[in-house]
């Protein structure tokens, strides 16, 4: 069904440009990594000691986009190359030191998506966006920040000392949009003074998708790194003080900081970062040369070509792009002839085209067009480049061992099976992360990802070319629309977190339609994840905290009380239902009655929606928008901290302010409030949701939440006599998550983390610690695990029991015992000296199945206060792992 709904689109060789490229991604990667459950299915690397490998890989990207961009630090992924530079702007921001109006000078060579996208995310913040020629900037006091591109939309290398320097001079920071390949020949914005550099690694090996999703990036200084967005990577120690990865700095992170975060990112584009991390290493720094001085070359042929056919380039200069003034009303007859001929150019106005080439683009190709659409003749000859000399790349390029080692696919494919064998996936063992929804998911609904329909098309084709992915699009709203009760769905988000953005801004420019610009307050449990508090700011609100009571519901008496304290400025009550603590709230309705008597809207954070997938639906108990995490509820694998996709349901009377888009109508009729770069996000893994509810159908779907249900109830009953279970609803049962309460064990020197790490011997990745509620632990089992492996994790949860009771007892070590030493390597059980007052079998095997299979961590546990201490986010030397 889903192949025949797509068969109307039109796969065509895509010269659009616009940041996005065609590429060929190495058979290699694509078969043992983007197809690989192995690290598709993995979960952000919060546990550092069971997710080496990926952690590796990502410190791997850092270090490539560090050493291209020429800055002193890169963060491990952002959403795209737009949301890249909002979040770059969020940065200058919070570093500027006036008091008065804000305002931003931006490129007119920036990419049209990427200056919508910027106008959306400043106007809440006060912030004013200016567009214009950088040779004309004339930069104030009032001016945050300067935003240039490199290469240009159309073409155009822009020198950019000059307008950084005068950005520098007013105290202005200056963020560059590079393009990745270009840099290779180029020299890095930070050589040329940039304080930020942005950036799309799509081209690096990952599928168009009609979107998405794509790594973006954002290197910085290492001045300005704590108020980078986004994850980092760092190189610490672990307890045998060998050399140990990890995420550094979590401090600045919005789970943390909440409503005092710079940025609401939390779903990065990992598994695609690590894609471009591995293209880079397949390639190496010759190999990427190869293909950029191709890419050039070819690119400054055609620039003759046309020169000599008397259509010459309005750029001047040039890496990939040409813009043609094709002379008045010819713009139209030049696209119709290309792509007859099987080709999209791109449409800049009714009398110039332009193309892009990329690694994809071969010379026959070119011949083809440039003779059939402009009547030019290629030649055979070498042509003048379109670099300008003073700003070629002099600095060296990815010098470190890792790029140029595995430049065969026998060598890749084992560095790539020596890093998979370092983490747990779901195709290790179950992931009972709470409030995270680690689902296994099906071969079935991954296989479409690989299809040229859905992978090789660019996101601004004419609508003619992309008739089965706007289908299957609106389908999936519809499904969306009814499973929620909210008629209007947006799936343009590409994260949880951007999703809770656009429902905010929606219900912020409701009230502005109305002319109820004084409300920007948001009521925010106390219990909310800490996504909500941080996007609330983005949207330009201001957080007011809601109390819970002891049960962890919502306290409607301080709800009841807020509400009428705030009635004319309140804009919205953000809720999470069933609530972080695990159970359904009751009184959802209640709240509900209140919020709108004064006035304001309610939002729902959909993350616990498998607990309601054909049970209820938000929209008939009083909610006005909620975002859905397709990546849990609706079972895109999480891919080690990403990609996501956080569409909004929203009630008919906000549909006319869900996020539109200026370069293709998706469904609002609107150009205006995009949220990311592409009209329908990372469009291409939605076929995965498509085929979760396909397969599954109402009956299939209410059956999985009913499970879903069961499974957390019967762990909480198999675990009640051993934890206390801290939140229970009606008849003492939870939702589809049980909270475990730890604290008592604090007395005895047992802390949440050492169960938590204790659980990787046993081949578990361990719940949610110490969220919502500090010394805890929430598990969230989810729909698709056997009762067999439900047993095996709560025989895994009891034996760790056991081991507490062995220290409460005294006949275990308070300081030297088994979840003190945890996690332990192969490495420390066979040492020759074992200095621990436990055996090393009960330290390695305490159950019987271990010695079937038995997971090792690869490292012990990791020293978190080192690795901040001594910040290192880019590739070690090799020596420094040498014994």
């Amino acid at each position: 069904r889903l192949r025949t709904l797509l068969s109307p689109n039109q796969v065509l060789r895509s010269w659009i440009g616009l940041g996005y490229h065609g590429t060929h991604i190495p058979g290699v990667i694509q078969r043992n990594i983007l197809e690989n459950p192995g690290w598709y299915t993995s979960y952000t690397p919060y546990q550092a000691e069971v997710a080496q490998g990926r952690l590796e890989a990502l410190l791997n990207f850092q270090t490539m986009i560090i050493d291209l961009t020429g800055m002193d630090v890169a963060n491990a992924s952002l959403l795209d190359e737009a949301t890249a530079a909002a979040e770059a702007v969020n940065m200058c921001l919070d570093h500027h030191q006036g008091t008065g109006p804000r305002h931003c000078l931006a490129s007119h060579h920036l990419h049209p998506q990427t200056l919508a996208v910027l106008r959306t995310r400043a106007e809440p913040l006060g912030c004013t966006i200016h567009v214009g020629d950088p040779a004309s900037f004339q930069p104030g006091p009032d001016t945050v920040a300067v935003i240039l591109q490199y290469i240009g939309t159309y073409g155009d290398i822009d020198p950019l000392a000059k307008s950084i320097a005068a950005a520098h001079q007013v105290g202005a920071k200056a963020i560059v949009a590079a393009d990745p390949l270009a840099l290779v020949l180029l020299q890095p914005p930070g050589a040329l003074g940039a304080d930020i550099v942005i950036g799309s690694a799509q081209r690096f090996g990952q599928p168009l998708g009609f979107g998405g999703p794509h790594a973006g990036f954002l290197a910085t200084r290492d001045a300005l790194k704590r108020s980078m967005p986004g994850r980092l990577i760092g190189v610490s120690k672990d307890a045998d003080g060998q050399p140990a990865l990890r995420l550094s700095l979590q401090t600045r992170e919005q789970h943390i900081r909440r409503d005092k975060a710079t940025s609401n990112i939390c779903t990065a584009q990992a598994l695609l970062a690590i894609l471009a991390s591995m293209f880079a290493i397949y390639h190496g720094p010759e190999g990427l040369r190869t293909i950029a001085r191709r890419v050039h070359t070819l690119t400054s042929r055609a620039a003759s070509a046309l020169t000599r056919a008397g259509l010459s380039p309005s750029n001047p200069t040039w890496f990939d792009t040409l813009t043609i003034p094709a002379g008045p009303g010819r713009a139209d007859e030049i696209l119709a002839k290309a792509r007859a001929l099987g080709f999209n150019l791109r449409y800049v106005d009714a009398a110039t085209v332009g193309f892009s080439l990329d690694e994809t683009s071969t010379e026959d190709e070119l011949r083809l067009v440039l003779r059939e659409a402009f009547g030019a003749d290629l030649g055979f000859d070498d042509a003048p480049s379109g670099l300008p000399t003073d700003l070629l790349r002099s600095a060296p390029l990815l010098a470190h061992p890792v790029f140029n080692r595995y430049h065969t696919e026998t060598e890749l494919l084992r560095y790539i099976f020596r890093l998979q064998g370092k983490d747990i996936s779901l195709a290790t063992s179950m992931i009972p992360l709470g409030s995270c929804t680690m689902k296994l998911n099906a071969t079935a609904e991954m296989l479409p990802l690989s299809w040229p329909e859905v992978a090789d098309i660019h996101p601004f084709v004419p609508a003619d070319q992309c008739r089965g992915y706007r289908a299957m699009l609106r389908e999936l709203e519809t499904w969306l629309a009814e499973i929620t009760g909210l008629p209007a769905v947006s799936l343009q988000p590409n994260a949880g977190s951007q999703g809770e953005y656009a429902g905010l801004l929606a219900i912020r420019r409701y009230h502005q339609s109305l002319g109820q610009s004084q409300r920007d307050l948001c009521l925010i449990p106390t219990s909310a994840h800490g996504t909500n508090p941080a996007s609330a700011v983005m949207a330009g609100l201001t957080v007011v905290p809601v109390s819970c009571d002891i049960d962890g519901n919502i306290d409607l008496a301080d709800l009841a009380a807020k509400c009428e304290a705030h009635r004319e400025r309140l804009a919205a009550l953000m809720v999470t239902y069933p609530s972080t603590h695990g159970v359904f709230e009751e009184t959802i309705v209640e709240a509900a009655r209140l919020v709108h008597q004064a006035g304001a809207q309610l939002y729902m954070d959909g993350a616990n929606l498998n607990a309601q997938v054909g049970l209820c639906r938000p929209g008939e108990f009083g909610i006005d928008v909620c975002h859905l995490n397709l990546h849990k509820t609706f079972c895109i694998p999480h891919g080690g901290g990403g990609p996501g996709v956080g569409p909004i349901a929203a009630a008919a009377h906000l549909a006319p302010f869900l996020p539109g888009h200026p370069l293709a109508d998706n469904g609002t009729g609107r150009a205006d409030g995009p949220v990311c770069a592409a009209p329908w996000g990372s469009a291409s893994i939605t076929v995965i949701s498509w085929m979760f509810i396909a397969m599954l159908g109402a009956d299939g779907l209410k059956r999985s939440t009913q499970v879903a249900i069961l499974a957390a109830n019967y762990v909480a009953r198999q675990l009640e006599p051993h934890y206390p279970i801290l939140y229970k609803g009606n008849g003492g049962l939870v939702a589809h998550e049980c909270i475990l309460d730890l604290r008592k064990f604090k007395t005895f020197g047992i802390e949440v983390e050492d169960v938590a790490k204790r659980l990787m011997d046993y081949g578990f990745h361990a719940p949610t610690m110490s969220w919502p509620v500090p010394g805890t632990l929430m598990v969230e089992p989810t729909e698709s695990e056997s009762k067999a492996e439900l047993d095996r994790f709560c025989d895994a949860m009891i034996s760790i029991r056991q081991e507490i009771q062995a220290v409460i007892h005294g006949e275990a070590d308070r300081a030297d015992n088994v979840l003190k030493g945890a996690p332990h390597t192969a490495a420390c059980v066979s040492a020759d000296s074992w200095p621990h007052a436990y055996r090393r079998e009960q330290a390695a095997y305490p159950l019987p199945y271990l010695r079937q299979h038995k997971f090792w961590p690869p490292v012990r546990r990791v020293d978190n206060v080192y690795g901040d201490r001594n910040l290192v986010c880019s590739c070690l030397p090799v020596e420094a792992y040498a014994g």
